[in-house]
């Protein structure tokens, strides 16, 4: 049968021979019978599955090289800004986001009740000086009169010692003539036995006995006389010996207690003078003011929160990572951080990783020993440091959401 019209002229326009009988030939007939989309789409869809997994594979060989989350954010030091002494509000020089300096003022405290007691400090500090100066001359006074009072006393000693000696020699001529008068007595009584000698001059010899025996008592009384008077300056001496170095230290001790309220004084005097220099708050680093609750007219209390400073000088980036993320990731190995809120990207470095989990730190951690324990994959806080003078850091703000990636190979 020959071919129809319209299958010359498909036939023509696919560039296919014409068979000389007028029949269609095998392969065209095959065609005829298959539809002609399957034909147009096999192609292309082995093209893109090849594509696919040449992709996957290249993002596998990619990722491995790295580890990233997007449980991350900025974080700073923010600071509470607090009174330090009580006071009335008299001026607040700044508002919420402000930008401050370090040193510069923030709030005025009415100063006047500060300066009073300054000015008590003050005298009380002149009336403790004047008290040290009084007392300080006392020292080398009494170690003079110590030192006067132990040589008169061993004078006296000396004085009754060598009047003792007199009275002891005394003594001993008193003993000698009473012995010569004894013996002149006796003698006497055997002359006037005899009649050798008048009676009166036995008499005078009897009278001079006395009169040595008299004087023999006498001497002896002198003698018991020095001796005590030498005892009496002896125990003097001892007692001003031993009394003396303890005025010395009592006068010292007391020295020492007026220079120890002179200090006390003088250490309330710097007090109330950091008081007074308290009641201006200044700015303790450069940052932003946030949450300001202060306002002219309040009564503040030491301790009491004015307002929050957040330090924007100095940022890193706190990312909660899997705990199954941190097999190879080491300190200083580089991180490339995104930050959403402005779009870019900085560069870094892993600076510490926390001494527990983000859970050991809450308010009320885990206890796995109830008997309800569930595993759950746990996150460790890593600090990551940002590299300095890059552009734009100026506008990170703690909080901030960021996505960092750890190169951990």
């Amino acid at each position: 049968m020959g071919e129809s019209l319209d299958l010359r002229e498909e036939r023509r326009a696919r560039g296919e021979p014409k068979q000389q009988d007028g029949s269609q030939s095998p392969a065209t007939a095959a065609e005829a019978g298959r539809p002609p989309a399957k034909r147009s789409l096999r192609v292309p869809i082995i093209v893109g599955v090849a594509i696919a997994l040449v992709v996957v594979v290249a993002w596998w060989l990619h990722a491995r090289h790295f580890e990233d989350t997007d449980d991350a954010q900025i974080d700073g030091d923010i600071t509470a800004i607090s009174a330090r002494v009580p006071g009335t509000v008299v001026a607040v020089r700044v508002v919420d986001n402000q930008q401050v300096k370090e040193g510069d003022l923030l709030v005025e405290l009415d100063p006047t009740d500060l300066e009073v007691a300054l000015a008590q400090a003050r005298a009380a500090v002149a009336q403790a000086e004047a008290a040290y100066q009084a007392e300080n001359p006392s020292v080398a006074i009494t170690q003079t009169s110590n030192r006067a009072s132990v040589s008169s006393g061993q004078d006296d000693v000396d004085n009754a010692r060598a009047e003792l000696l007199a009275a002891q020699h005394e003594l001993d001529q008193a003993e000698a003539q009473n012995r010569w008068a004894q013996l002149q007595l006796q003698r006497g009584k055997q002359l006037l036995s005899t009649n050798t000698i008048s009676q009166n001059d036995y008499d005078q010899r009897v009278s001079g006995a006395d009169v040595a025996r008299a004087n023999v008592a006498a001497a002896q009384q002198r003698i018991a006389q020095k001796k005590a008077k030498l005892e009496t300056a002896q125990t003097r001496l001892r007692e001003t010996q031993q009394n003396a170095p303890r005025q010395l230290v009592s006068r010292e001790a007391n020295l020492q207690a007026r220079k120890a309220n002179l200090d006390l004084a003088q250490a309330q005097l710097r007090q109330t003078q950091l008081n007074l220099s308290y009641a201006k708050i200044t700015a303790p680093a450069a940052g932003v003011i946030g949450k300001k609750s202060v306002n002219i007219g309040e009564r503040v209390q030491p301790g009491q929160q004015l307002m929050a400073l957040t330090q924007t000088g100095n940022l890193w980036v706190t990312a909660n990572f899997r705990e199954t993320q941190l097999d190879e990731m080491r300190i200083g190995q580089k991180v490339t951080v995104h930050v959403d809120a402005i779009d870019r990207g900085y560069t870094g470095e892993v600076e510490s990783f926390a001494g527990a989990t983000g859970s050991r730190y809450s308010l009320l951690p885990p206890e796995n020993a109830t008997g309800n324990y569930v595993k759950v994959v746990q996150r460790i806080p890593v600090r990551i440091r940002l590299d300095p003078n890059q552009p734009d850091l100026s506008r990170l703000r703690p909080g901030m959401s960021v996505e960092p990636k750890v190169r951990v190979r």
